[in-house]
């Protein structure tokens, strides 16, 4: 599933359902669905993320950049500040570098979790109490999504690294496919019209 319909159908789905979020609608919560729609494919050097940070679009440049930044992160965490907000970064950008696309952390129930705890933990350090809900939200609708498609996801990695997919799928490669993603993406824009009045 491409980048902008991750987006979409995280933001449509926390309009859809902001009422019953802690905190209700704000405009950090939308942000960070948005971005955490977006992070599940952060290991995946063409990601729309990935084409801001790295200078070459490979899965080499991917994990050295991504250890050199935990590297960097740390080592002023350790030297300068020490705080916990940087450690949980580094680990992070680790779990990030040594993840393959499709096939490991990001897209898996563990990664979920492990990636909501650090978020709760910073939201608590920073009076953000409410954002691991959001992150929840956006990141777990992409791995919804991408059971829609033919590949699946590794949903109980690493205990179990079967792909896992929806009875009903689609190939996103496919003209068909992205005319379904089209689809989404235009009946995403209509709900959101729709549910505007009773947000504001």
């Amino acid at each position: 599933m491409k980048g902008k319909t991750h987006a979409g159908i995280g933001a449509v789905t926390f309009i859809s359902i902001y009422d019953k979020v802690p905190g209700g609608f704000n405009y950090l919560g939308l942000v960070v669905v948005i971005l955490a729609s977006l992070m599940p494919d952060i290991d995946h050097p063409k990601s729309i993320i990935n084409k801001y940070i790295l200078p070459f679009k490979n899965k080499k440049t991917k994990t050295i950049v991504y250890v050199c930044l935990a590297v960097i992160v740390l080592y002023f965490d350790y030297l300068y500040v020490n705080t916990p907000a940087l450690k949980a970064l580094g680990i992070s950008l680790i779990c990030i570098a040594v993840s393959s696309h499709r096939n490991g952390l990001t897209h898996s129930l563990v990664g979920l979790v492990v990636f909501t705890i650090i978020l709760s933990y910073l939201g608590k350090t920073y009076t953000m109490p409410n954002i691991a809900y959001y992150f929840m939200i956006g990141y777990g609708m992409h791995l919804a999504c991408d059971m829609m498609t033919k590949m699946g996801v590794p949903l109980f990695y690493p205990f179990i690294k079967k792909k896992y997919s929806f009875p009903l799928t689609y190939n996103p490669s496919s003209k068909s496919g992205n005319g379904f993603e089209d689809f989404l993406m235009i009946a995403g824009i209509a709900y959101t019209i729709y549910r505007l009045p009773g947000i504001f």
